[in-house]
């Protein structure tokens, strides 16, 4: 399967890298390599996910508190967000709905 990440995804990943960068030098790097590695995994085992948020399935990172919000279409993945599970759950249905309508009305 082919894998899209969306530019919202890809900032919410550079927000988490600024952010456990500050914690320690090199955390921040692990972190990156940590998430795109949970997200490379989507080539194989897109779709068996539970869904959190309407059509958005939910895969909780492997070494860190986030999760990769996706969707499957056909042989294509798209990743529309990364998310810190710590967040409010209203936040974060609020965020992949904007996501959602902004992605539908492209």
């Amino acid at each position: 399967m082919k894998i899209r990440i969306f530019d919202s995804a890809k900032f919410d990943l550079l927000d988490g890298f600024e952010f456990y960068e500050r914690q320690q030098e090199g955390v921040g790097r692990y972190f990156l390599d940590s998430l795109y590695a949970d997200i490379d995994s989507l080539a194989l085992y897109a779709g068996i996910h539970p869904q959190k948020f309407a059509e958005f399935h939910w895969l909780v990172a492997k070494r860190f508190p986030y999760a990769i919000y996706y969707t499957v279409d056909d042989e294509l993945v798209s990743v529309y967000a990364v998310m810190d599970c710590r967040q409010d759950p209203v936040s974060i249905e609020a965020r992949l709905e904007n996501e959602r309508i902004r992605r539908w009305n492209d």
